[in-house]
């Protein structure tokens, strides 16, 4: 099987807003009022957040059937730590990025702890979001039209 592409397609909004086309779906992300968004949506950096969260449980259904284990349920609750003075350009020696996250998950299956911890492993290894946030990833950004 070869390369997939997905494509979204984005712009701003009003304020912080930020409008994104996801297929037939539309996601608004913006800033909290305390800083100076309208609060009408998650943060990207939330977003990234709820998005392991997705792409964790999706594999997890996946794996789960693969190796038809009865998955009744996962629960995620995710963390994720950064300096604000990097994204805000007040010290360039701070990584914009995440410093950390930290991520549990509650496994509700017939497993023992070991098989579950063995099965978050694999859900982790093959997460594909989890991939971007732990490797290098090519990002080219460059001026559309002329």
């Amino acid at each position: 099987m070869g390369l997939k592409t997905i494509e979204v397609q984005g712009q701003l909004d009003e304020g912080f807003a930020i409008r994104v086309e996801c297929g037939s779906h539309q996601l608004v992300m913006d800033q909290p009022r305390s800083a100076f968004g309208q609060d009408s949506g998650p943060t990207p950096l939330e977003m990234i957040l709820a998005a392991l969260a997705g792409c964790f449980g999706t594999i997890g259904r996946f794996l789960a059937h693969q190796r038809k284990i009865e998955l009744r349920s996962m629960r995620f609750a995710i963390q994720a730590d950064y300096d604000p003075n990097g994204l805000l350009g007040r010290d360039a020696s701070v990584r914009p990025g995440f410093q950390a996250l930290r991520l549990q998950v509650e496994i509700d299956a017939d497993l023992s702890r070991e098989q579950k911890q063995a099965f978050l492993r694999e859900v982790e290894r093959r997460c594909p979001l989890a991939d971007n946030l732990l490797h290098d990833t090519h990002l080219q950004s460059e001026l559309a039209g002329s």
